[in-house]
């Protein structure tokens, strides 16, 4: 896959193909000659006796502090080095991958006022595959993401630290090896590099995208549930959700009766006196719509942010104009994050409900904890524990870091985002709740197994199946461990929807 480079219309799926797949990149045409006509522009600011942010200023509490033209490139250089001021551990490969590509994208919408060849510079890096080392904390998402920006931008002026062809080396070193030039910033150029929402950016992108997918297979786990604790569809009837038509709880709704299409267990107990499900079965839909719902609008602010202009000032060269406002400000993305982890935790916490019915012998009808032995033998008792754990610690996780504000720059930033730590809880959660749908597959997939030779529905049949491929039916105690993590990586690969989706088609 190739991706080309416009200032708009890049999607959540072309951030995954070149974070994670490796597609390369290029620079349009049309984005070239915008860029050209801002730097141009730019260029003539320095000719003039006007103050202008970043570009004859200092920045933030020093904006009235006027620089010289002949110092407009040691005030870029310096910009870089003294904002790369972050620490803990290293944002992954695919993050940073994320962040070039986002930033090249920002700038090609041609309103930052730097040249082609610095954008040009950001996608030979990421072509190359030279990976910045960049410290993940240190942002308060506003005046963007400067600290980890800073850290990222280093390595194109010869300094910091990047990984390339396997080996960690400074800077200036990776861009040698790989032939790429080393760019000596000009006016405005730094700071257009580190002032704007990337990194919280393409964290929430990668995160967005696999929330999504984890939201199918969380239709996949309840289906499978549902048929090892001998649910009923008929709260999955669509008449139920066209009288409340949340577009989420409907889609919902059809991929569970999709699923367990032609169910023979469920055909074998149509006449029996049980009313209605526990809200977990029942309510999947309820549950799991209302995130979907909320996940659509996390997309939504995510793109928008991808292809927006989000540094200071905005050079609008066709006015003759530089305006300087707060596209830098991370509050949409905050928000998004936070709700985003929010609809993840509660994919987990329903999903946590639905395992305990299957390990509790008073709800299920099974062998208790799901093995054929107890006493001598656990079975699931502890992998329950798990997802409780993880479910717990996405509580706190889940907690909204947007509604935090600490001033900085001397009261001149006096209302920050943190939408960084946002976009990193949430990727975190979807890693937690990629773990606890894996926990309640595997134990749906033993409690299937005890119904046999009832069959499932096509589409909890084709996830059965493809569960079993790799784990084993539980006979006796082994470590469950590798269970989960096996059923977790046919999650997070796309393994399992895929073997599903041949089944019964794509599911909503």
């Amino acid at each position: 896959m190739h991706v080309a480079v416009k200032g708009k219309d890049l999607t959540v799926r072309e951030v995954v193909a070149v974070a994670r797949e490796g597609a390369t990149v290029s620079l349009s045409s049309e984005a070239r000659s915008r860029i050209a006509e801002a730097s141009g522009f730019v260029e003539s600011l320095l000719e003039r006796d006007r103050p202008v942010y970043g570009v004859t200023t200092g920045f933030g509490k020093f904006a009235d502090v006027v620089i010289s033209p002949q110092d407009a490139e040691e005030l870029q250089r310096n910009l870089l080095l003294s904002h790369a001021s972050g620490v803990g551990e290293t944002l992954p490969r695919e993050v940073v991958r994320g962040i070039l590509l986002l930033r090249a994208n920002a700038l090609a919408c041609g309103y930052s006022g730097v040249r082609v060849e610095v954008v040009e510079t950001l996608l030979s890096m990421l072509n190359a595959g030279i990976h910045p080392v960049v410290p993940s904390q240190g942002s308060v998402g506003s005046s963007g993401d400067l600290a980890p920006l800073a850290h990222t931008m280093l390595v194109m002026i010869g300094e910091g630290e990047a990984e390339y062809e396997g080996q960690v080396m400074d800077g200036a070193s990776a861009m040698s090896k790989a032939r790429i030039p080393i760019v000596a910033l000009r006016a405005k150029e730094g700071l257009a590099l580190i002032n704007g929402t990337q990194v919280m950016t393409s964290i929430g992108a990668l995160a967005v995208w696999d929330v999504a997918r984890l939201a199918k297979v969380a239709d996949i786990a309840a289906a499978m549930s549902a048929e090892a604790l001998r649910g009923t569809t008929a709260a999955y009837d669509s008449r139920v959700h066209a009288v409340r038509p949340h577009p989420g709880q409907a889609a919902s709704a059809r991929n569970l009766l999709r699923l367990m299409e032609g169910s023979g267990i469920r055909a074998s107990h149509m006449d029996c006196p049980k009313v209605q499900d526990a809200y977990s079965l029942r309510c999947a839909p309820q549950v799991h719509g209302a995130a979907r719902d909320a996940i659509d609008y996390a997309l939504r602010a995510v793109e928008t942010e991808m292809n927006s202009v989000t540094d200071n000032p905005i050079i609008f060269a066709d006015d003759g104009d530089v305006i300087s406002g707060g596209n830098f400000h991370g509050e949409p993305m905050a928000m998004a994050m936070d709700f985003l982890g929010i609809a993840a935790s509660e994919l987990a916490s329903i999903s946590e409900r639905r395992t305990e019915r299957m390990v509790n012998p008073q709800l299920s009808e099974l062998p208790p904890f799901l093995t054929e032995h107890g006493g001598l033998n656990s079975g699931m008792m502890i992998a329950q524990y798990t997802a409780a754990a993880l479910v717990s610690e996405n509580k706190i996780l889940a907690s909204p870091a947007v509604v935090d504000s600490i001033p900085t720059s001397g009261n001149q930033e006096d209302h920050v985002s943190m939408g960084t730590i946002a976009a990193r809880k949430a990727r975190q959660i979807a890693t937690n709740v990629a773990n606890v749908l894996a926990i309640e597959i595997v134990c749906a997939a033993q409690g299937i197994d005890f119904l046999a030779p009832l069959e499932p529905g096509a589409g909890t049949r084709a996830a059965h199946r493809a569960v079993r491929e790799r784990v084993a039916h539980l006979d006796a105690d082994r470590i469950l461990a590798v269970d989960i993590a096996r059923v977790r990586e046919m999650i997070e690969s796309g393994d399992l929807l895929r073997e599903v989706e041949k089944a019964v088609g794509e599911l909503e």
